[in-house]
């Protein structure tokens, strides 16, 4: 049983890692999930504000993930269209031209619905998607930093 749950928390923590290029699998989910189940279920502890603190960042990174390539469009000059192009190219990105859709799909999708927007200003509507790029970028590094301290937190109490 023991092994099986150390499987178990390194499966819930490469999904974690994963988590942080594929946006349909919640990264910091998965990660918190296995520092959990070291708790619970091993003679491995950490402390409870530690556990309350690794929560909470894992529901703040979560949203922030998404929140951020909204606002970063709404920042560089977008609009309800490139919005919505960005999670459209988010969603339709992830299952038609994975890996890459992930970072193309917003980026395409702001930029279009820039476009939309500005009666075909195209170097705006770079700028807009640009926006969508930062915005990816930025949640992509919080999750990758969530990622590797509970990776660190795992290795840690083996050590």
């Amino acid at each position: 049983m023991y092994t099986f749950i150390l499987l178990l928390s390194l499966i819930f923590l490469f999904l974690g890692l994963l988590g942080v290029f594929l946006p349909i699998i919640p990264g910091p989910f998965f990660s918190f999930l296995a520092i959990l189940l070291l708790q619970f279920f091993t003679s491995y502890s950490f402390n409870t504000d530690y556990l309350i603190i690794l929560g909470l960042l894992a529901i703040i990174i979560t949203f922030l993930d998404y929140w951020l390539q909204v606002y970063s469009v709404r920042y560089f000059g977008g609009g309800k269209s490139s919005t919505i192009g960005v999670i459209l190219g988010i969603i339709l990105g992830i299952f038609f031209i994975p890996p890459i859709g992930v970072i193309v799909g917003p980026f395409i999708g702001a930029y279009l619905g820039a476009l939309l927007e500005s009666d075909f200003d195209f170097l705006n509507s770079f700028k807009v998607a640009g926006g969508a790029l930062i915005g990816f970028l930025c949640g992509t590094i919080l999750k990758f930093c969530y990622s590797l301290f509970t990776i660190w937190s795992f290795i840690s109490n083996f050590l």
